[in-house]
């Protein structure tokens, strides 16, 4: 009779420093693919709108147009503010409004009618894209075109893009464009609209938007004051805070029998009296006389 001898397998337990470094790389993996998901999250889902619109050539564009095996009839173009390009053999292209792929088409099609390519493959670079831009003017920090995506997409963006609105700036900026194939015009409050936190005056810009920022209202104060000059005129401002802004009446003058210079609609210049309570206008110049006494 045999006698059959049975052997015990050992399971050894992993060393306390090699499951901690097992345990360490499983939490590093976890978290790569963590991190994976939140970027193709932001990618399809939190990318702005005006990011995955097909682009269309605008005046100023500047393109970079080849033709397979036609290395002669590779050339950087401007679209001109017609809204053509030239072009060798087959001349002048319409190209504004089109997209990318449509201008390939259409320079493809023109060469095969002229047949002077028997079957022409065009491809075009976008090397400067000013359809993309909104250009941001007048009493600004740093005027200039600025791209969309740069600037968030929405005015407030656009405007710290170009440095903020500068001490000389109203309160008020004009942005002017074109909305479905019409003119566009809005005048925002940019201080009325951070106050009551009007997020629908935030509105979003579109390729060759202009944003203008006009110079503040301005009031003027000379004789017996303190610091005579110009001054910014702010909203519901009274004589009496006009002359609070100009350092005071001086010893020698008197705030009674005051005298203001003021542009009637016709643009003439009327001399008028005025009291301390009186509203002051853009562009008034308040005059303080002399005491008698």
């Amino acid at each position: 009779m045999h006698q059959i001898q049975l052997r015990t397998i050992a399971f050894v337990t992993p060393p306390l420093a090699v499951r901690h470094m097992l345990a360490i790389r499983h939490n590093h993996l976890l978290k790569l693919v963590a991190l994976s998901v939140l970027l193709l999250l932001d990618m399809a889902v939190l990318r702005p709108a005006f990011a995955v619109e097909e682009y269309l050539l605008t005046p100023g564009d500047v393109i970079k147009i080849s033709v397979f095996k036609n290395p002669d009839l590779t050339l950087d173009a401007r679209v001109s503010e017609a809204g053509t390009i030239g072009f060798p053999l087959i001349g002048s292209v319409p190209v504004t409004g089109l997209s990318l792929q449509g201008a390939e088409k259409k320079i493809a099609q023109l060469l095969r009618d002229g047949a002077f390519v028997l079957n022409p493959q065009v491809n075009i670079l976008l090397t400067l894209a000013v359809g993309n831009q909104v250009a941001v003017l007048g009493q600004v920090n740093r005027p200039g075109r600025y791209p969309i995506e740069g600037a968030g997409g929405n005015l407030t963006g656009a405007l710290a893009e170009a440095g903020g609105i500068a001490t000389s700036g109203a309160d008020v900026v004009i942005v002017t464009g074109m909305r479905n194939g019409k003119p566009f015009r809005r005048e925002i409050d940019i201080v009325n609209m951070s106050l009551t936190g009007t997020t629908a005056d935030d509105i979003e810009l579109r390729g060759g938007d202009t944003l203008f920022v006009n110079r503040a209202p301005m009031f003027y104060i000379y004789g017996q004051v303190q610091k005579p000059g110009g001054y910014r005129l702010e909203k519901k401002m009274t004589v009496m805070q006009a002359l609070a802004d100009g350092g005071g009446v001086t010893g020698k003058g008197t705030s009674r029998g005051l005298v203001v210079h003021r542009r009637d609609a016709q643009g003439k210049v009327k001399e008028s009296s005025t009291s301390l309570d009186e509203d002051v206008h853009d562009q008034d110049v308040i005059y303080v006389k002399e005491s008698v006494f």
